[in-house]
C-alpha cells in the first residue's frame, strides 16, 4: 500500500504495517503499535483502515457492556448491517473480529486497548484462546489484528515474560517523536536551522505539539521569543502544562511526586546516579525503580559511557519534560500572573546552559549515528556515546561530547571519531581543536595509522583562525547547523 499523502514522514513505520497486513501468512496474525501520547499513532491505523478497507474500533474509559456495545455498532457499520451486533461477551465479539478476514487478508484495529484491559483484566487470556494454534482464526482466516495504544507500560506487558499474549505476535511497533531533522521539516523551518533548533530544545519532536501551538511555529528568529510568550508559557495555551501532564497520564506512575523529582534533578544538570541521589537526599538504592519507570514511558534515556563499563549517564528525553521543570513549574506563579516576557528574559542563563547546549550535544550525536557519512566518520557507526577520559597532566577527567565506535564481530571495537559540541553563541575557537587533540593521545588502543577523526559541533560557526586550521586536514570535520540539518 502506498502511503497516503496526508501522512507526514513516518515511511519505516507504515512500511512494517503494510507488510504486517499484506503478508501471505495463512492463519490469522497478531501485531501491537504503541507509544506516548500525541505521536500521531490513531492517524496512521486510520488511514491505514481506510487504504486496505479494514476495521478500527477505539476503544473508550467505560464499562465492559457499554465497549461491548460501542464494538457491536462499528462491527455492523464496517459489514454494512443496518442494525448494531450485540456481543454478549468479549469472548463473541473476538471470535466475530477475527472470521473478517475469512475472505482476504484484511486488518482489525483496536485502539486504546488498554482501556478495555481496565474493565477487563481478562482480556488478553481472551486473545491467546481465540489465537490458538488449531483454532478458527489461525486456520481459516488471514484477520490482521492490530492492538493499539498510549500506556507504554501496559501494551509492553503484554508480551512479557508470563503473559498470556508472549510469542503470539508478529509485530511489535513502537512508534516514537521524530528525529530532530523530521521535526524541522515537519514545522516547516528547515530553510532557518538556529529556528529549528531552538524550536525543538524547547517541544522536541511530538507531531501533535504543532497543533497544539497553534498550527505554526514561529515566522523567523525575531518572532521566536513572542512564540515562546504566546505558545508555551501562556497559562491559556494547550502546551502550558504538557510536561507535567507526560508523567501523571501514565497509568503505571503510582507516585508522580517522585518520579517528577528525578526529572527535576536530571534537569538541572545531575546526570549520573550519584548526582541525582545527593540532589533528592535519598541514597543511590532508592533510584532504581524510579529511572527504571522512566526509561520504561519514555521521559528518560540512559546512556552507557563509551570508554568506561558500569558508568552511565541519564538525559531528559522528552524537551517539552525539561522545559516544564526549569521554567514552567518554578515560575508558575509569575506566568499565571502574565509575566511570561519577565520570566523568559531572567531565565535565558538557564535555557543557554540547561536547555540548548545539552539538547545541541544530542543533536551532534544523533547526527554521527543517522545522518553522518562513513567518510566524515572515518567507519560506520554502530554507536555514538559520551565519556569521561582520565588526564594524568592535568590531573582531572576530561569529558568528551562524542565517542563513534565501530562494531566488527572479528575485531574488537574500534574508536572512529571523538567530538566536542558548543551550543553556545559564541564561535568554536582552535582551543577545542587543541583539547580534542589532546584527549585522542589519552584514548586506549589508537592505532597509528588511522587515528580516530575530529569532529567539532559549533552552533554560532568557527573562527576563521579554526577554518584556517582544519583547512586540508582529512581528520579533521567542521560541522555547523547547517550540516547537522542538511549536510552529511
Amino acid at each position: 500500500m502506498e502511503k497516503p499523502a496526508r501522512l507526514f514522514g513516518r515511511d519505516e513505520e507504515w512500511e512494517a504495517l503494510a507488510d504486517f497486513v499484506a503478508a501471505p501468512t495463512t492463519g490469522a496474525t497478531l501485531g501491537l503499535v504503541y507509544g506516548r501520547r500525541r505521536q500521531g499513532k490513531t492517524l496512521m491505523l486510520e488511514l491505514l483502515a481506510q487504504a486496505s478497507g479494514g476495521l478500527l474500533f477505539a476503544a473508550t474509559q467505560q464499562s465492559e457492556t457499554q465497549n461491548l456495545a460501542d464494538l457491536g455498532a462499528a462491527y455492523a457499520a464496517h459489514r454494512g448491517l443496518r442494525q448494531p451486533v450485540s456481543f454478549g461477551d468479549w469472548r463473541e465479539g473476538l471470535d466475530e473480529l477475527l472470521r473478517l478476514g475469512e475472505e482476504r487478508a484484511v486488518p482489525v484495529i483496536i485502539d486504546e486497548f488498554p482501556y478495555l484491559i481496565s474493565a477487563t483484566p481478562a482480556l488478553p487470556s481472551y486473545l491467546q484462546q481465540a489465537l490458538s494454534p488449531t483454532g478458527h482464526a489461525k486456520e481459516h482466516t488471514r484477520t490482521r489484528l492490530i492492538l493499539c495504544g498510549s500506556a507504554l507500560t501496559t501494551m509492553a506487558e503484554l508480551l512479557g515474560g508470563g503473559a498470556p499474549l508472549r510469542g503470539r505476535a508478529v509485530l511489535e511497533l513502537v512508534v516514537r517523536p521524530f528525529g530532530f531533522r523530521d521535526a524541522g521539516a515537519f514545522w516547516g523551518l528547515t530553510a532557518d536551522p538556529e529556528l529549528a533548533f531552538r524550536v525543538h530544545a524547547l517541544v522536541g519532536g511530538t507531531p501533535a505539539y504543532r497543533e497544539m501551538c497553534g498550527g505554526s511555529g514561529p515566522d523567523d528568529l525575531g518572532a521566536f521569543d513572542r512564540w515562546v510568550h504566546r505558545r508555551l508559557l501562556n497559562p491559556a495555551s494547550a502546551m502550558f502544562r504538557e510536561g507535567g501532564l507526560l508523567l501523571r497520564e501514565e497509568p503505571s506512575i503510582v507516585d508522580p511526586t517522585s518520579f517528577a523529582a528525578v526529572l527535576a534533578a536530571i534537569s538541572a544538570g545531575n546526570h549520573r546516579r550519584t548526582e541525582i541521589a545527593a540532589a533528592l537526599g535519598r541514597p543511590v538504592s532508592a533510584l532504581g525503580h524510579l529511572l527504571t519507570g522512566l526509561r520504561g514511558i519514555g521521559l528518560v534515556e540512559q546512556v552507557d559511557d563509551a570508554l568506561r563499563q558500569k558508568r552511565s549517564v541519564y538525559r531528559i528525553a522528552e524537551p517539552i519534560v525539561r522545559l516544564h521543570q526549569l521554567i514552567t513549574q518554578r515560575r508558575e506563579p509569575e506566568l499565571v500572573a502574565g509575566r511570561a516576557v519577565r520570566v523568559w528574559q531572567s531565565s535565558a542563563d538557564t535555557v543557554g546552559s540547561k536547555i540548548y547546549g545539552p539538547h545541541f550535544e544530542d543533536l551532534a550525536r544523533e547526527w554521527c549515528f543517522l545522518h553522518a557519512s562513513d567518510d566524515t566518520l572515518g567507519g560506520t557507526a554502530s554507536a555514538v556515546r559520551p565519556s569521561t577520559i582520565s588526564c594524568r597532566t592535568h590531573r582531572q577527567g576530561h569529558e568528551l561530547d562524542v565517542v563513534v565506535t565501530e562494531t566488527d564481530s572479528s575485531v574488537p571495537d574500534r574508536i572512529t571519531a571523538i567530538g566536542e559540541a558548543k551550543g553556545t553563541l559564541g564561535p568554536m575557537d582552535v582551543a577545542q581543536l587543541q583539547r580534542l587533540e589532546h584527549l585522542r593521545a589519552l584514548l586506549p588502543d589508537v592505532q597509528v595509522d588511522a587515528p580516530p577523526k575530529l569532529l567539532l559541533f559549533a552552533r554560532a560557526g568557527f573562527s576563521e583562525a579554526l577554518v584556517t586550521a582544519a583547512r586540508g586536514r582529512a581528520d579533521v570535520e567542521l560541522v555547523d547547523l547547517r550540516r547537522l540539518y542538511s549536510g552529511e
